[in-house]
């Protein structure tokens, strides 16, 4: 179980490190899934840190993930980046898969953008489709802010009615509007992985309101949303989920549809990052 003095620490000690190596104050964080990695290299003046230099950080061990923190400028805002994340099927704990996004909440970070690849249970999505992310459900059986409230951090009971900022999302759909790229929002389903869902959790996932399942992003909306960030959550269709259509699913397939919309992806971030 957590202790509030125990962690206070850690984390003091992760972000201490980080200003000694880098001399920048983001004010914006974004965490990009499985295949989209390419956003970091838009980072003008970029400092990188791998996750394994910084104290009590994990390390990625998912193909697509980078594993480190780049901080720098896109179009003159200074960000942080995640070039990978961590997630709760690797066997880490929730307070170590949310780790990084306290940290960044301890270096003044107050915006966060949220990314993913994620499987598509609406069938109005293909695969390839950019969705924001409007609301979710968490069926990973776990909530990173299970345990003593770390009360400097934020509130015991933090109101998630708006997790996924609407001023945000209205923003980005009038982007998508004029990248060309179709503006849809939809409901993401968190399940604790690794396995991919079976056909009847899909149509289960449907019947209660879902339109993309993913592995990943519930546990660092909630704390940051604890925290007292805005949150703004982008899904990449990279495959329609089991039983949607007559195949079988890989991590292969999630790369190559990754790979394929990554420049309409990059650009959009980048807007996104100038106008949010």
């Amino acid at each position: 179980m957590i202790k509030e003095k125990d962690f206070s620490a850690k984390l003091a000690e992760a972000r201490d490190y980080i200003k000694e190596c880098v001399r920048m104050s983001p004010d914006l964080g974004v965490i990009l899934g499985s295949g989209l990695g390419a956003f970091a290299e838009l980072v003008l003046e970029k400092q990188a840190i791998p996750y394994k230099d910084i104290p009590h950080f994990p390390t990625s061990t998912v193909e697509g993930h980078a594993g480190q923190l780049v901080f720098g400028k896109v179009d003159g805002r200074q960000v942080v980046v995640m070039q990978g994340r961590f997630h709760f099927y690797e066997g880490y704990n929730m307070h170590d898969v949310t780790f990084p996004i306290r940290v960044m909440q301890g270096l003044g970070v107050t915006g966060l953008v949220v990314t993913n690849a994620a499987g598509g249970i609406n069938p109005d999505f293909q695969p390839g489709d950019l969705i924001l992310i409007k609301d979710h459900i968490n069926m990973m059986g776990d909530n990173p802010l299970r345990g003593a409230n770390l009360s400097s951090l934020g509130p015991r009971f933090p109101d998630l009615s708006a997790a996924y900022n609407l001023e945000w999302r209205q923003k980005a759909l009038v982007i998508m509007q004029n990248y060309g790229l179709r503006p849809q929002e939809g409901v993401y389903a968190a399940m604790s992985g690794p396995s991919y869902e079976t056909p009847a959790e899909i149509r289960y996932l449907r019947a209660i309101g879902a339109d993309m399942v993913g592995m990943s992003t519930v546990p660092e909306v909630i704390v940051a949303n604890h925290g007292g960030m805005q949150v703004l959550g982008i899904s990449c269709v990279t495959n329609m989920a089991a039983g949607i259509l007559a195949q079988k699913l890989s991590h292969v397939e999630v790369m190559e549809t990754a790979g394929r919309i990554e420049k309409q992806f990059v650009s959009f971030v980048q807007e996104l990052v100038r106008v949010l």
